[in-house]
């Protein structure tokens, strides 16, 4: 664009009061040229509408910024330090001539640490990975890999470059059960179990930013399980002109990945904008036999009209045919590693120690998803605003396992069956079959809010409804003697083992239908020049859940319904424009896996395996964070204290149902929880950007826990996947061309059962990622070649707790019974991996 030369003092005040700030904003006169540089204004990171290069901010007076004032546009931005446009003039300045001025934004500057941390204005715990950071890694990392090294993550994982979903994440010692997780508004949580699948989530292309909460979600966040915090995924705002990227990749363990993004541009003068982008990607497992093929789609169309109105089109499609990697046990561990036992069969062997219930073609695991959002903000009025984000999910898959059935005794829930199967794969009256563990759901529901602004006030109320339809569903389909089993979908009747009078066998057959209703209403107070901000707020959550359980011998009807108060408040003090402090209280509570309301049966014999109920206790917690941050124009910090105190403990295990893996819950009584996270890092330096974080936990169960007719004497002891020390550094180079980026993560050692008789030991790991990116060649835009290295020492290492247990060893109750112990199993962490990567937009 051309403007005159007092324009260039507006231009630079205009980007900084519309939220958008780049790090440098160059004049380019004919006599050479002028440089301005700023430090990064934040935005809260989970304001509802995204910042853009083509909003219309309020007109300002170009010039200074009062330092630690907020400006006034769309939305509140905080300086972190005042902002002179150069050259400086006390009137206005006279061009001599036209001049071409040139804004750019430097990717690399923009953030702290690399991309690892930008500095905060909200009262509570945020975390944030950006695009910067998130480009450098291995385009196959998923969001669990991409904040792993934030504080309180503890990521467990099960292959190196991300494939396998046979992963997990805890924040501050709370599983991934405990997190909520949503992309732009919209929730990407399981909704039978509450786990997220970060494999399904989207391509790390497309992420704009990854923020973790560590300790509070947002209040109008449609999760119902987020006592651990809420991972926020922001996909990338569609470019204003036509183009795209390309990036082929390929690696250790044959594994090949080709990625692709069209952007539209802006569509005739619509205002229209967006993207669609495809990715294929495979790759054989890294230890044992098995490939791992994913396809995916992410997709976002955007307008932005009038002032401050927006809405968008969003969604990702992901189909995905895992194999499975075995969770092991310490003592199959120490004996065999990564190798022997601890891996599935290559080759169908009935006469085997297993009877080919170890191949590894029965373990396949597909999977389909489809996540759809529609965020709108329209300005309604001075002050008022509406903000709506109606949403859609749909989920098929299914989680097979070897096993074996006899071919006559069998049972129907607790219903003797007359049959007698003729089955291949038969020995001594028993057949190997593959044990399919299918699940449908269906998932819509919306937000909506009405946020008033009035002088230092701003009042939100909302209302969030949920609907959810889940069925699951386990079937037997035959094996072949060559170990071949038809329809690895698990979906169809004519695949599944059927009885005489046409139905088929089941092991599990419910339907649950979940209604969730909420009210939320909040307020946020501005005072003293917005340097203290309170807040308060109050969410009533009304939730109803009706089940059946067609089994014979089951209880048919499985009803819950809870109403829960979920009070909260904050606040944020400016001390001066580079010191912060924050205080906030917030309240949670989780309802347990829908697994909890079910009894199963074992169809070998019709004793039941784990019994069903409707009185399982809601978890509800209680959290305090009190933090200080420190941000200038080249160091960037916080430091946080945490407390939670909470009852009903929900704690995620996995459970074997008749040869499946499922995930189910464990009720952990009291527990508390205490520590210190700490994080800070540097703006680029002569290129180099460092960041360092850690954590120190102390998590312990409050009570004793019932069980067999006995208290297991748990009082006092350490909380399972709650290591006391984590600490993580890297260290980022980027000069526009060459690149680096080094990182190191130590994780400190966790038990694994409620009695603390068994623990993982603690582990170190490091990546390390090189590159080069060219400057533009033809129509190609800064074509780059980059290579990433994972688990660079090669460390063979268990990664983390797949199912606790409650004691490990035979233990002595308080009542004398001698309670029998059952040990837990653990993920083998990934190897050492090696991806290149060329990729260029265009």
């Amino acid at each position: 664009m051309r403007v005159c030369a007092h324009a260039r003092q507006i231009l630079l005040a205009t980007v900084v009061f519309s939220g958008v700030v780049p790090v440098a904003a160059r004049a380019q006169a004919a006599g050479g040229e002028t440089q301005a540089r700023s430090p990064v204004a934040e935005r809260d990171v989970q304001q509802s509408a995204p910042a853009t290069s083509s909003r219309r901010p309020r007109a300002g007076k170009p010039g200074h910024v009062a330092a630690g004032h907020a400006a006034k546009g769309s939305g509140d931005v905080r300086a972190g330090r005042g902002v002179q446009a150069h050259p400086a003039a006390s009137g206005p300045v006279q061009a001599q001539g036209a001049e071409h001025v040139d804004v750019h934004a430097d990717p690399v500057a923009l953030h702290a640490g690399g991309g690892l941390l930008r500095p905060q204005d909200a009262p509570k715990a945020i975390s944030v990975v950006g695009a910067d950071f998130i480009g450098r890694q291995a385009p196959s990392a998923t969001a669990f890999d991409l904040v792993a090294l934030l504080p309180g993550a503890n990521v467990a994982s099960s292959d190196p470059l991300g494939f396998s979903p046979q992963t997990n994440i805890s924040v501050r010692g709370l599983n991934g059960d405990a997190i909520g997780y949503v992309l732009e508004g919209a929730p990407l949580n399981d909704i039978a179990y509450y786990t997220g699948y970060p494999s399904q989530f989207a391509d790390s292309e497309n992420y704009d930013s990854i923020a973790l909460q560590q300790g509070a979600a947002d209040l109008d966040s449609p999760v119902l399980n987020a006592a651990g915090g809420l991972m926020s995924l922001r996909f990338r705002t569609p470019a204003e002109k036509a183009g795209g990227q390309v990036d082929i990749s390929y690696g250790s363990y044959d594994t090949n990945r080709e990625y692709i993004r069209l952007e539209s541009g802006e569509i005739g003068k619509t205002g229209l904008r967006g993207f669609v982008s495809y990715s294929h990607a495979a790759s054989d497992n890294w230890r044992g036999p098995g490939r791992d093929v994913r396809q995916h789609v992410d997709f976002k169309l955007q307008k932005d009209w009038g002032r401050g109105n927006t809405a968008s089109l969003l969604g990702s499609w992901n189909q995905a045919i895992d194999s499975y990697y075995p969770q092991v046990s310490k003592e199959s561990w120490a004996q065999d590693g990564i190798h022997g036992a601890n891996n599935l069969a290559r080759r169908y062997d009935m006469t085997n120690a297993a009877a080919g219930t170890d191949y590894w073609r029965l373990y396949r695991q597909p999977e389909r998803t489809l996540y759809l959002a529609a965020p709108v903000s329209l300005h309604l009025a001075h002050g008022l605003t509406l903000k709506a984000t109606p949403y859609a999910q749909g989920v098929y898959g299914n989680a097979p396992g070897g096993t074996q059935i006899p071919t006559s005794g069998l049972y129907n829930g607790t219903q003797p069956l007359a049959d007698a199967l003729t089955l291949p794969s038969t020995q001594d009256g028993w057949a190997t079959v593959r044990a399919d563990y299918t699940q449908r759901s269906y998932r819509s529901g919306f937000t909506a809010a009405l946020d008033w602004k009035r002088g230092v006030n701003d009042l939100v109320l909302g209302y969030w409804y949920d609907y959810s339809d889940d069925t699951e569903k386990q079937q037997f389909t035959a094996v072949s003697d060559g170990g071949y089993a038809a329809n690895i979908w698990g979906n169809g009747g004519v695949s599944g083992i059927h009885l005489s009078d046409g139905s088929l066998l089941l092991g599990t057959n419910n339907h649950t239908v979940t209604q969730t209703n909420a009210l939320f209403l909040g307020d946020r107070l501005s005072l003293l020049h917005d340097r203290l901000l309170l807040t308060a707020g109050f969410k009533e959550v009304m939730m109803t859940r009706t089940g059946t359980n067609a089994m014979p011998g089951a209880a048919y009807h499985a009803n819950t319904n809870s109403a829960v108060p979920l009070p909260r408040l904050a606040a944020r003090v400016q001390i001066t424009p580079h010191h912060q402090v924050f205080f906030s209280a917030t309240t949670n509570f989780r309802t347990p896996a829908e697994t909890a309301l079910y009894d199963v049966f074992d169809p070998t014999s019709g004793q039941t395996e784990s019994k069903g109920s409707t009185h399982v206790k809601n978890e509800y917690s209680i959290s305090e964070e009190l933090g200080y941050r420190y941000a200038d124009d080249r160091f960037v910090g916080s430091v946080t204290l945490f407390n939670y105190n909470f009852t009903n403990r929900q704690v995620a295990t996995l459970i074997s149902e008749n040869g499946s893996f499922v995930q189910s819950t464990m009720n952990a009584g009291g527990q508390t929880s205490r520590g210190v996270d700490v994080e800070f890092g540097l703006r680029p330096w002569h290129h180099l950007s460092p960041y360092v974080s850690g954590e120190y936990l102390h998590a312990t169960i409050d009570n004793d826990i019932e069980t067999n007719g006995d208290l297991l004497p748990t009082r006092g002891k350490t909380a399972v996947r709650s290591p006391t020390l984590q600490a993580a550094a890297g260290l980022t180079y980027d000069d526009g061309h060459f690149f680096g980026t080094a990182t190191v993560k130590y994780t400190g050692h966790q038990y694994a059962t409620f009695m603390n008789d068994e623990r993982m030991s603690d582990h170190v790991t490091g990546n390390l990622a090189v590159g080069y990116r060219l400057a533009d060649v033809a129509m190609l835009h800064k074509p780059e070649f980059r290579m990433n290295f994972i688990n660079i020492s090669n460390q063979h290492y268990l990664s983390g707790v797949a199912d606790p247990t409650l004691n490990a060893k035979d233990t002595t109750g308080r009542y004398g019974t001698t309670l029998a112990g059952s040990a837990p199993d653990y993920y083998v962490g990934g190897g050492f991996a090696a991806l290149f990567t060329a990729s260029t937009g265009f």
